[in-house]
């Protein structure tokens, strides 16, 4: 998929969607068409109006879209257009929502970019036993050394450094690439996890 292919297109928008700046973010979570049916979802680029999605049905242009994206929660709109791989939605909330979702926005697109720590508001813990897989969405499959991990992400050591926001695998847990260090990368999961989820690599 190009670039241009994953961006909304601005005359399908009305004024009060096209009047705040989308970023590029990577955030994944589900979402509900009209069928009532759940597929997941992955969010390429998004403002407070409006929201690209990469998935794997498409719907119809106009039909009612409920999502549930990590970070963000709930948001409800219509499909603006389709492009190969996903569509575009819009996001209708009320002003105060509006403020609250550019201010997240915001903070989720710039925070790597200003150096600031991944989430730490869950305690960081050594596995018992270190050695992890990692696996890219091309198949590619890494030896790595888990250093520390939480409920929300781990820091591993690896051979590569797959860009930031890359999406990875850290056994069957997905997440994507935050941060860089000497070592290998910080990993945020796309899903909080519990003690229990962790259980394989807490007591192998």
């Amino acid at each position: 998929m190009n670039a241009a292919a994953q961006k909304i297109d601005d005359s399908l928008l009305t004024d009060t969607e096209r009047e705040f700046s989308r970023v590029e973010l990577t955030l994944f979570g589900r979402y509900m068409l009209e069928n009532r049916q759940e597929y997941p979802c992955q969010v390429l680029n998004m403002s407070p109006g409006s929201a690209a999605l990469i998935t794997p049905v498409s719907g119809s242009v106009g039909e009612r879209v409920i999502a549930y994206v990590d970070h963000l929660g709930r948001l409800e709109g219509n499909i603006l257009r389709l492009f190969d791989g996903g569509f575009a939605m819009s996001v209708k909330a009320t002003e105060h929502k509006r403020d609250k979702l550019a201010a997240k926005l915001t903070w989720l697109a710039n925070r790597h970019e200003l150096n600031l720590p991944e989430d730490r508001r869950h305690e960081r813990i050594q596995p018992r036993n270190p050695a992890g897989v990692v696996r890219l969405e091309d198949g590619r499959v890494y030896q790595a050394r888990i250093i520390d991990l939480s409920l929300s992400g781990a820091a591993i050591e690896l051979s590569v450094k797959p860009a930031i926001g890359t999406v990875m695998w850290l056994g069957n847990l997905r997440g994507r690439v935050v941060r860089h260090f000497d070592e290998g990368v910080a990993i945020e999961f796309a899903i909080v996890q519990t003690r229990d989820t962790l259980t394989d690599f807490l007591e192998r």
